[in-house]
């Protein structure tokens, strides 16, 4: 884990990383830093190929923070917001809608800047635009996506993915692989780590013990073996197990359910009784999440010694540049970025 230096500044600086350029990122951090609201409680710092950003805020009627260099900006006590220059990109060949190397390794030198900046306790938090997975890997990066290069730039071995909205939050017991690689992955150990982040997590935001319901990775829960290869028995049920056990040994009063049916996991009834749903993998969570809060859903990092925070959604490529995309979730994520900063 990497230590910081402690934060002084009565209004968090959030490094505001603008994603893919090709896609809507950079509009929507534009909308957001141009709102008096988020202005009022964080100072935004747009980091992203500035040039581009610009022709953007051109295009589109945005306001265009002051373009400032790192020192300038850390060195300046104001609250406006401002625009970090990061990444090259030749504008003539960039086309609206159509990712690239460069455009990916734009989004990737974007976010490496914020993380050495935010360890370092220059900025407070990072809150990431939307980034095109694929121009990662075309850029050989050598990154999936955010989540793998925080964890490593970190020295992090024990993280999860949170997305949270108004309606529910999961937890992912694995993160981005295909289904047959993420039932495979499954064990006692990576299901009990996304319990306790999960509850940590909930129980920081609350301020209370959480209630914490884990889903079976099976149809109806395995029913007892018949419709499963054991998993409810031989890796979920021992990982709340010893959940329960770590608590109690914390004097923590956690609320642990489950395994419990997927199919009924997210029924209205049981959202009110959760704070946060434990799932075996990927699309389990994210399905219910963006069917029910798509709008406002925001991805957390959880583990970290830093505040990670993000846009619930992608690129948008055919929506790019044209300034209909919705900036809630990049609203919601901002907030919350707040939110974990105090």
């Amino acid at each position: 884990m990497s230590t910081r230096p402690s934060l002084q500044r009565s209004t968090p600086r959030l490094g505001i990383t603008v994603g893919d350029v090709a896609g809507v990122g950079p509009e929507i951090a534009l909308a957001c830093a141009a709102d008096p609201t988020i202005c009022q409680s964080c100072q935004p710092v747009l980091i992203g190929p500035a040039t581009v950003i610009a022709t953007i805020a051109d295009r589109l009627s945005l306001p265009l923070p002051a373009r400032v260099t790192a020192d300038e900006l850390f060195a300046s006590t104001t609250t406006e917001p401002r625009l970090v220059d990061c990444g090259d990109i030749d504008l003539e060949t960039l086309v609206p809608g159509a990712f690239s190397p460069k455009t990916g390794l734009a989004s990737f030198l974007a976010v490496q800047w914020a993380i050495d900046q935010t360890l370092a306790g220059r900025l407070d938090a990072i809150v990431t635009g939307p980034i095109q997975k694929e121009a990662w890997h075309d850029a050989g990066t050598g990154f999936l996506g955010h989540t793998e290069l925080l964890a490593e730039r970190t020295g992090t071995s024990e993280f999860c993915m949170m997305l949270s909205g108004e309606s529910c939050s999961t937890v992912l017991a694995n993160i981005h692989l295909p289904l047959i690689d993420a039932i495979a992955s499954l064990s006692i150990e990576s299901i009990a780590r996304a319990i306790r982040l999960g509850g940590i997590a909930m129980e920081k935001r609350f301020g209370r013990p959480p209630r914490i319901t884990v889903l079976g990775l099976n149809p109806h829960a395995g029913e007892n073996g018949l419709l499963s290869h054991g998993e409810e028995e031989n890796l979920i049920t021992p990982a709340i197990e010893s959940v329960r056990q770590w608590a109690g040994d914390q004097q923590l009063r956690w609320q642990i359910s489950g395994p419990v049916p997927p199919d009924t996991a997210f029924t209205p009834a049981m959202r009110a009784a959760t704070d946060v749903h434990i799932c075996m993998y990927h699309d389990q969570g994210l399905i219910p999440l963006k069917a029910l809060s798509f709008d406002d859903a925001v991805n957390v990092t959880l583990g970290l010694p830093i505040v990670r925070t993000s846009v619930d959604h992608g690129t948008a490529l055919d929506l790019a540049w044209q300034g209909t995309a919705s900036r809630n979730s990049m609203l919601s994520a901002i907030g919350m970025a707040i939110d974990l900063c105090r």
